[in-house]
C-alpha cells in the first residue's frame, strides 16, 4: 500500500571508521551502572507501518490540530540526531561504557545489544514524561503496552551506561548541548534483557 506503479525508495547509509582502542562496546558495562536517556524528537522514523495502520483505522487526518501544530507534524518531526553530543561527551573523557540508539525495536530491541553476559536493565519509567504522539498512537490504534516497546521509542531515542560516580559530570556535560537528559534506570544482574518499573 505504500508505492504505486513507477514508485521507488532511495535511501542512504554511513559507515563510520573508529581506532579500535576507542571503541564503546559494552564490555565494561558493570552491575550498578546508571542509564542516561536522551528524549527523542517523535517516532524518529521508526514503526511507520503500524502508524499508517492506526491512521486508517483511527479516521485521523494528517492536518487535524495536535499540540501547538498538527498531526502530521507530531508524526513527521525530524528524527534528532545525537552524533555531536556524543562525539562532545567523548572528548571530554567521561567513563561511557555503553551506547544504545534506540531505533526500530525500541528499548527492548536495542538496548540489550550493548550488555555484557549477566547483566539486564532495570528502567524507570516514570523518568521522563511519554511524547503525546505516542499516547494517541497507543490510545487509536488500542496497542498493548508490550507492543509499544517493542515498535516505538516511546521518547527514548539515545541511552548511555555510564559508572555511577559519572552520572552528575555526565548530565551537565549533555545539558551544555542542549539535550534534557534524564536518570532512566540501571544495570542488575540478569540475561540480557529489559525491565520495566
Amino acid at each position: 500500500g505504500m508505492y504505486s506503479e513507477g514508485d521507488f525508495d532511495l535511501a542512504g547509509f554511513c559507515v563510520a571508521v573508529a581506532e579500535q582502542s576507542k571503541i564503546i562496546d559494552g564490555s565494561g558495562i558493570k552491575v550498578g551502572d546508571v542509564l542516561i536517556g536522551l528524549p527523542s524528537s517523535g517516532p524518529h522514523s521508526n514503526g511507520y507501518s503500524l502508524i499508517r495502520k492506526i491512521l486508517s483505522v483511527s479516521g485521523a487526518r494528517l492536518d487535524d490540530a495536535f499540540g501547538k501544530g498538527t498531526l502530521g507534524d507530531a508524526l513527521l518531526a525530524p528524527t534528532t540526531i545525537y552524533v555531536k553530543q556524543i562525539l562532545k561527551l567523548l572528548d571530554a573523557k567521561l567513563p561511557i561504557r555503553g551506547m544504545s540508539h534506540i531505533t526500530g525495536g525500541g528499548i527492548v530491541g536495542n538496548l540489550p545489544r550493548c550488555f555484557p553476559k549477566g547483566t539486564a536493565a532495570v528502567i524507570d519509567t516514570a523518568s521522563w514524561t511519554r511524547p503525546a504522539i505516542f499516547d494517541w498512537l497507543q490510545e487509536q490504534g488500542g496497542v498493548e503496552q508490550d507492543e509499544m516497546w517493542r515498535v516505538f521509542n516511546c521518547g527514548v531515542g539515545f541511552v548511555l551506561v555510564v559508572p555511577r560516580k559519572a552520572v552528575d559530570k555526565t548530565l551537565t556535560e549533555l545539558k551544555k548541548s542542549r539535550l534534557k537528559p534524564f536518570v532512566m534506570g540501571e544495570i542488575v544482574k540478569g540475561k540480557q534483557d529489559v525491565r520495566f518499573a
